[in-house]
Parts: C-alpha cells; sequence; structure tokens
C-alpha cells in the first residue's frame, strides 16, 4: 500500500511538470550577463563549463520558473541561487537552433517569484561533449556531404571551432521550439533570441586539457581577437585564456582553438592552418589592396579585421563581429579581395542598427566588385543576393499591416533582409543622389549618436536637395514589398533635327517606389535616363536617340523587383 502511495505521488509530481512544461514562458527571462569557466578537453571532444548567469524578468507577471536551455549534447550538473541548490527538471527540448535538433532543458524552481524587471543571479555546471552532428539537417533531407560543410562546429585534437545560438547552444539560452521544416521558425526564434540579447555582456575564461612539457599553446580566437593561451603555473601545463565578447546584438559567441599560422598586414590578420600557409598569404596580400579603396568609402579602420582558416574546402564561410572563419583553399584569389571588403568595412564603420553595419558590408562588396570587373558583375552579384530576399519576403505570417512595420528594416531580424535587401537599398540610394553625397554623409555618421531610425536618413537627406522621404517610408520605416515596372507604351518620333524622340510610359505594379533607369537600344548603341516612380503609379519619360529605336528596357538589376520578366519592350521597325 505505501508503494502505491509512493507510486502515485510520483505520477502527480509527473504530471505537474508535464503541465507545467506545457504552459512555460520560455521567453520570460532575458539573459543579461554571463561569466563563465570554461574547460575544453580537444582529446576528448569534452566541454565542462562553470560560472554565473543573470536573468531579468522581462514578461508582465512575477516569474516562479526559469527555463535554461544547452545543447543535447550536453547535461545540466547544478544551478543555484546564493550558494542553495535549486530544484530543477531536466528534460529533451527538441529545437533545431542546436546542431543536435534538440536541447537539455532545465525547468528550475526559483526560490521566489522575480517581479517585472527585477533579476536573479544564478550558479550554473553543465558539461558533455561537442561532436560534429549533423542531425537537425540531414532528417529533412540535406544530403550529408553537404550537411557537414554546413554544421562544421567541433571540439576535437585536430580542430576546434564552435558557434553559438543557431548552430550549438554551448551558453545558456532559453527559446520557444525552432524547426527548419516551417518555414521561417529558425529565423524567427533566433531573431527574437539575439533581439532581447542585444545588451547582454558575455565574459568567458578558456582553460585546455595538460599540455606536453615542450608543447605550445594553441591559437584562441575569440570576441574579434586573438589570444595567446598564459601558462598557469605548475605541472602539468594549462593553457589559460580569457576573452570578452561585446554586446551580443546580432553577432554570435563564437572560439576557435587551432595550430594557426599567422600573416599579419597593417589592415588584417590571417590566422592559416599548416597546409594554407600559401594560401593566406595570398589572401592577406589581397585584403591589404582593398584597404585603401574601403578607407575612401569608410574612413580609416577602427580595428583590425580578421581571417580565420577552416580544415573543410567545402565549409560554408561564418562571420562574427571582426571575425571571418572561412577555408582559404577555396577562395577564388581574384574574389579574396571582394571577400576581404566585407571584413574591412566593419572594421572602419560600425553601427548598432543591422541594415546599417551588415548592409553597408554587403554593398561594400557589390562596390568593389564593380571597381575589378565593372557595373555587371556587381550587378550579377546583387542578384544572387536578391532572390534571397525576395523568397523572404514571400514567407509572412502575420497581416500586411503588422508585416510593414515588423520586416522594415529598421525593424527585421531577417539576415535575407537587414543583409541582402539593405544592401540594394544603399546601392539605390548611391545611384540616386552620387557618390560624393553618400560618402559626406557616411562621415558624418556617429553610432553613439544613433538614437532614432531617423538618424541616418536625415544625414543622407541633408547631403542632397531632393525629397526622399517617400523612399525611407518605403524602403526603410516600412516593408512596402518590391515594385514591378513595366513598360505600358513607346511612341518614337522622327524630329526635325532628325533624331528620334521617343515618349515612354512605365507602370510600377508594385507598391513600393525607386527611382529606376531607363534604356533606349538603337543600332550603334543605347542611352539611359532616370526615373522617378512611385508605387502604384505611372511615369512618363522622353528620351531623344540618334537613330530608329529598336527596345526599351526599365531597370539594369539595380532595383530588386518582384517580376523582371516584363521589364523590356520591343519597337517594331518602320514599315511593319
Amino acid at each position: 500500500m505505501r508503494s502505491c502511495f509512493y507510486g502515485l505521488g510520483f505520477l502527480c509530481v509527473l504530471c505537474a511538470s508535464v503541465v507545467n512544461a506545457f504552459s512555460l514562458d520560455r521567453e520570460a527571462f532575458t539573459f543579461t550577463s554571463y561569466d563563465l569557466n570554461v574547460r575544453v578537453e580537444p582529446e576528448q571532444q569534452r566541454l565542462g563549463v562553470r560560472g554565473k548567469i543573470t536573468l531579468r524578468n522581462d514578461s508582465q507577471t512575477p516569474q516562479k520558473i526559469a527555463v535554461l536551455q544547452i545543447s543535447s549534447s550536453l547535461d545540466w550538473r547544478s544551478i543555484k541561487a546564493g550558494d542553495k541548490p535549486l530544484q530543477f527538471v531536466s528534460q529533451p527540448y527538441n529545437s533545431d537552433i542546436d546542431h543536435t535538433g534538440a536541447l537539455s532543458e532545465a525547468i528550475v524552481t526559483l526560490p521566489e517569484a522575480i517581479a517585472p524587471k527585477a533579476t536573479i543571479e544564478l550558479e550554473i555546471a553543465y558539461e558533455g561533449v561537442i561532436v560534429l552532428d549533423v542531425t537537425r539537417l540531414t532528417r529533412i533531407g540535406t544530403p550529408e556531404a553537404q550537411a557537414k560543410s554546413s554544421d562544421w562546429d567541433q571540439i576535437s585534437s585536430q580542430f576546434t571551432a564552435v558557434r553559438g545560438a543557431g548552430y550549438v547552444a554551448w551558453y545558456p539560452m532559453a527559446t520557444e521550439d525552432a524547426s527548419l521544416s516551417e518555414g521561417n521558425s529558425l529565423f524567427e526564434v533566433l531573431g527574437r533570441w539575439k533581439a532581447r540579447e542585444a545588451g547582454a555582456s558575455v565574459k568567458v575564461s578558456f582553460v585546455y586539457s595538460p599540455l606536453p612539457s615542450d608543447a605550445s599553446p594553441p591559437v584562441t580566437l575569440c570576441g574579434g581577437k586573438e589570444l595567446q593561451g598564459v601558462i598557469r603555473g605548475g605541472s602539468p601545463k594549462y593553457p589559460f585564456a580569457q576573452c570578452s565578447y561585446s554586446a551580443l546584438g546580432f553577432s554570435v559567441p563564437a572560439f576557435v582553438i587551432a595550430s594557426y599560422g599567422v600573416a599579419d598586414r597593417p589592415a588584417i590578420t590571417v590566422y592559416s592552418l599548416p597546409a594554407h600557409a600559401a594560401a593566406g598569404e595570398s589572401y592577406a596580400d589581397a585584403a591589404e589592396k582593398a584597404a585603401s579603396f574601403i578607407a575612401e568609402w569608410f574612413g580609416a579602420a577602427r580595428a583590425k579585421a580578421e581571417t580565420a582558416d577552416l580544415p573543410d574546402a567545402d565549409a560554408a564561410p561564418f562571420e562574427t563581429g571582426g571575425m571571418l572563419l572561412t577555408p582559404l583553399t577555396s577562395t577564388d584569389p581574384k574574389l579574396a579581395g571582394m571577400m576581404a571588403a566585407h571584413q574591412l568595412t566593419h572594421a572602419a564603420f560600425s553601427s548598432p542598427r543591422p541594415w546599417i553595419d551588415e548592409g553597408l558590408a554587403h554593398f561594400a562588396q557589390a562596390l568593389y566588385l564593380e571597381q575589378l570587373k565593372g557595373r555587371q558583375a556587381a550587378l550579377d552579384y546583387m542578384g544572387l543576393h536578391r532572390s534571397a530576399f525576395s523568397e523572404a519576403e514571400k514567407q509572412t505570417t502575420v497581416p500586411r499591416s503588422e508585416d510593414e512595420v515588423n520586416r522594415s528594416l529598421v525593424n527585421t531580424t531577417s539576415e535575407e533582409l537587414y543583409r541582402s535587401k539593405a544592401m540594394c537599398v544603399w546601392w539605390m540610394l548611391r545611384d540616386m543622389i552620387g557618390e560624393a553625397a553618400l560618402k559626406k554623409a557616411l562621415a558624418a555618421y556617429h553610432p553613439e549618436q544613433d538614437k532614432e531610425p531617423s538618424y541616418m536618413p536625415r544625414l543622407i537627406q541633408a547631403q542632397t536637395q531632393r525629397d526622399l522621404e517617400w523612399f525611407f517610408h518605403d524602403w526603410v520605416y516600412r516593408d512596402r514589398g518590391l515594385p514591378d515596372f513595366k513598360i505600358e507604351s513607346a511612341f518614337p518620333r522622327n524630329t526635325m533635327t532628325d533624331v528620334y524622340l521617343v515618349t515612354i510610359t512605365v507602370d510600377n505594379l508594385g507598391s513600393a517606389g525607386a527611382e529606376v533607369p531607363v534604356t533606349v537600344k538603337f543600332a550603334g548603341g543605347e542611352l539611359t535616363k532616370r526615373l522617378e516612380m512611385r508605387g502604384k503609379d505611372k511615369g512618363v519619360i522622353r528620351v531623344e536617340v540618334p537613330s530608329p529605336p529598336l527596345e526599351i528596357v526599365v531597370n539594369d538589376g539595380s532595383v530588386p523587383e518582384s517580376d523582371m520578366t516584363n521589364n523590356t519592350f520591343k519597337i517594331e521597325a518602320e514599315g511593319k
């Protein structure tokens, strides 16, 4: 009878836990501070963490329960508050925010309910392994080889590289479940997490396994800088390094531990694996050549750019802060400068707004490619990005009125929008106001003064006599979708001076306005003029050409459109 009573009691507790799990507000707390001691054991592929985290209740109600999540390959050991152990239930929680496709979730009962905006400090301990794991990708049908080139995070004796939220939850976090099989779910959840953690501070002390007496400490890269291990006293030797990550924002805390060689230049430091030393030197030289061009646009560097080698030649590049992880052996030497332009821009120019910070870095790549290979090469490059954010804009789960605000460049958490779409916005602005005016606006920008969304648009507006408010409304403050230009008609007329005056009517079927180039092609050449087109409106432009016009084209690819199949208008030859 007694055993039955205990069994029933356990069942009641279990049921209560399940009910609580379903009613949990996993995003109630914001993680405002991390102070972690991390022990890395490459030979065992192990990670052990002890430290403190601070949580702030950002919900509207007092919270007695907190949720802490780490990778499913790690296990919780203890959670304390004020040196007193707290009760917690650990359970698996499916989520593709980690490369294993699941998290180890601790549901923690706090000593008392935490009031809204109040904080609590917790002492935590967890450990486990971080091995190459492509579960979340292969279960949705990604070929294994391709999956390994995307989710390459691991701790190993040969090479260690581990990225944070969105790849490996090696530090505690808390989000709702995210699934790669459910549209944009992962990116929406990850975007909310990054936005909540924008002001968090992160300090990490790394300690590695004992080294042989004659071994040198490996190079550790984290927080946008190199950390040469400091050897603690005693025997055996323990390499020890400390780093801090700047306010998380849209950067992902990551660390790399490897036996790197270094190619050091004034503008960039390149870390290459022993077998790729020549490629590292080549990349560093290409970056140095691009440095002066970037300085002309964005000013002198405030920090030094870093590039670190990845062993897999097919590995997908990854950027965090001023550090780029990329396989150097697969980098086209002719395009290395364009890749470095992105990093060099971040080193010279920073902004707390992703559409400015990341958008300009991508814009710089297109600018540098234009200098190397011409305008069409740059437009082709932007076309690759255009297809990515065009798809992203089609995926919306909220009414359009809310969508316009939430997906605007000043508010979006979508990488496709604040990277790729923003790049196109900066390109359009350059075409509209000219290089000199845009450079002056950028030079006047001070990140610490950027307190409201209109700050940068005002700086740009100050450099031109044109009214650009309509443009910023459609592309920056709101997401009005994309324009859709169509040539409705074109009427050529032979004038008394023996030139042809072509009257062209252009229809914008989309809701976003833009200034678009209109090109008249004729035997022996072509002539282009620009036409300002508002959303859902028509415009007329007249162009004089020296011989009978043959074809009219609206948009050369510099303005992103929802449909570019209706941009050409053929003119029948006279007499037909």
